[in-house]
């Protein structure tokens, strides 16, 4: 039987109407949607004013999991271990080696505190320290992410967060054994089967038995990342992230069908999922939409990866590889596979993008698991000013000044002047106090 055609765009930039093509294909979901807005505004009301009741009544209503007091939705830590001693011993192994290279990659990010001490004695400087308590985000329901565990929870002990919170969604109760398993493996300190907007707004405000945090992390769905944005302030959050993207740049040296299983396997996640394809070689292009074609009805989420390349998708011809790094940066995307024969050549020429696989054995699936960095990513064109979840997210800085008193008299003297302009007398005033008599 002849395979149904995926209804891909193929773009040219020399092509009338590219440039207008591009910014509607970027342009995607960035609309807020109302209904989405009116509904999470009312659970986070609801949640604030009533609590753990708030919390039961919405896992009712859309998990369909019955209880009455939220005390039923915490897992017992017992209940994690159990899961991770009675897993396929390869799955545990494999989370544990995943575990090591993402712990020992994230070491090199932590922060140190740092002063230095000026001739006359005055010390500046900055004290880094972790935060006390940080929400994990943990998506369930179409499905489960163990490796997002990993990635939230691993720089967070890294950094030397005190406690952590992890929330995943369980519809009609059904768990997932490996998430529980990650999350006995990074010893999270606490574990509640709740998801959607409730889960963020009792992460972010406390209720009677879920404990107020002072960042949230994690992705989710339109409604999670909605109320993420909303309750910024009340509580810290890695990112409002969009769909999974992926833009593969190729010169022709790799295997067609590699390229097409790579956009499958972000066009997988959801309809919304982008996946990009840029080359200045036209007959190589021509092969990976056939190989899209014969590939796509092996897979098992076919119908998704079909909506999601038809509707979101695109393969560009480019004039070379210099006009490809320009879109990439225009792009900005969360993930950059360079499949190319030289990706080095390219790489000091990329500005943004979250996360970039160089070589044509790098898919970026290895990222998305076991390779160490981060996968929790900007998305939207957000690497433009964004970066990949690190233990950085979880320190702050604070800075240090001590004044000896011939310094105090030389700044404040500075201080008094530029005081004095603003209009603030007090400031100057305070200045001027501790300036030594000559």
């Amino acid at each position: 039987m002849t395979p149904v055609p995926c209804q891909l765009r193929v773009l040219n930039v020399s092509a009338s109407g590219f440039d207008a093509t591009l910014t509607a294909l970027l342009n995607r979901n960035r609309a807020l949607d109302p209904e989405v807005e009116g509904t999470v505004d009312t659970i986070i009301k609801a949640v604030r004013s009533q609590g753990d009741q708030a919390l039961v009544d919405y896992t009712s209503k859309l998990d369909g999991l019955a209880v009455t007091q939220v005390t039923e939705l915490e897992l017992p830590t017992q209940r994690l271990q159990q899961a991770l001693d009675t897993i396929a011993d390869d799955q545990r192994e494999a989370l544990r080696l995943a575990a090591g290279r993402i712990r020992s990659y994230h070491e090199h990010h932590k922060l140190e505190s740092w002063q230095y001490t000026e001739a006359d004695g005055s010390v500046f400087g900055q004290q880094v320290t972790a935060l006390d308590r940080v929400g994990l985000y943990v998506p369930g329901g179409k499905a489960a992410y163990p490796s997002t565990v990993l990635m939230t929870a691993i720089p967070a002990r890294v950094a030397g967060v005190g406690e952590l919170i992890m929330t995943v969604p369980t519809p009609h109760g059904e768990l997932n054994e490996l998430v529980m398993a990650a999350a006995a493996l990074v010893e999270v300190d606490r574990v509640f089967t709740l998801g959607g907007a409730q889960a963020i707004a009792a992460l972010a405000y406390g209720t009677q038995t879920v404990p107020a945090v002072d960042k949230i992390v994690g992705p989710g769905n339109i409604f999670v990342a909605t109320a993420k944005r909303k309750v910024f302030g009340q509580v810290g959050i890695d990112m409002v992230a969009g769909p999974s993207e992926i833009v593969v740049v190729c010169d022709g040296s790799v295997d067609p069908e590699w390229v097409a299983m790579d956009l499958f396997s972000q066009a997988e996640h959801d309809e919304q999922a982008q996946s990009i394809l840029i080359s200045p070689d036209s007959a190589f292009i021509e092969k990976v939409r056939q190989a899209i074609d014969s590939l796509l009805p092996q897979m098992e989420r076919q119908a998704i990866i079909r909506r999601s390349l038809s509707a979101q998708g695109a393969l560009i011809q480019v004039h070379d590889l210099g006009q490809a790094v320009d879109l990439v940066n225009r792009i900005a995307p969360e993930h950059l596979e360079l499949l190319v024969s030289h990706p080095k050549d390219l790489l000091a020429n990329i500005r943004h993008a979250g996360a970039i696989f160089m070589g044509n054995y790098t898919t970026e699936v290895l990222g998305d698991y076991c390779a160490g960095p981060n996968h929790t990513l900007p998305t939207s064109g957000t690497a433009r000013f964004s970066s990949p979840l690190g233990v950085y997210d979880f320190q702050k800085r604070t800075s240090l000044i001590h004044c000896s008193q011939n310094t105090a008299t030389e700044l404040g003297r500075v201080a008094s002047v530029l005081a004095r302009a603003e209009g603030l007398t007090a400031h100057a005033c305070s200045a001027e106090y501790r300036i030594k008599d000559d």
